[in-house]
């Protein structure tokens, strides 16, 4: 598959979502994990999302379990989570794994086109990829990233 625009999401609500829903814009795509030490990273990214939605940037975040069982059981205690505590307004979809034989396809896609420091595999929480607005991934972040420092590279592709 050529760019993420292929995919299908489960959104929090348990309907499918078509990525194409997105094309033609930048998109920054983390996994996420309410109960994270990196868990205040959602009031970054919200003001990143804040500061350049109106430019075409959208943030979408994944909650993933697969790093300590750091995330709710209930998807509705996580999206409540996220939006009491960090105001969060961007879209927050179903729990998904991002590495294994059960790993969501869109995470196996994201990994395969941009690896991290030493293999594809996803370490931990707050794992965060920049998308064009072609659909191709463009960059890859750390979970220690904070989202204020994704500001320039996002710039660019507005």
């Amino acid at each position: 598959m050529g760019s993420i625009y292929d995919f299908e999401v489960k959104k929090a609500n348990g309907e499918m979502l078509s990525l194409k829903e997105y094309e033609g814009k930048p998109l920054l795509i983390v996994n996420t994990a309410s109960k994270c030490g990196f868990a205040p990273q959602f009031g970054g990214l919200q003001e990143l999302y804040e500061e350049y939605k109106d430019q075409g940037l959208t943030v979408l975040g994944f909650p993933c379990d697969q790093f300590n069982d750091q995330e709710f059981d209930n998807i509705d205690e996580t999206t409540e989570f996220c939006q009491v505590n960090y105001g969060v307004t961007f879209p927050v979809f179903a729990k998904v794994d991002v590495n294994g034989d059960h790993a969501d396809p869109l995470f196996t896609h994201l990994t395969s086109e941009k690896k991290g420091m030493l293999s594809k595999k996803i370490k931990w929480n707050f794992t965060k990829f920049l998308v064009d607005r072609d659909g191709k991934v463009v960059n890859r972040y750390a979970p220690q990233t904070a989202p204020e420092k994704l500001a320039e590279d996002v710039e660019k592709l507005l």
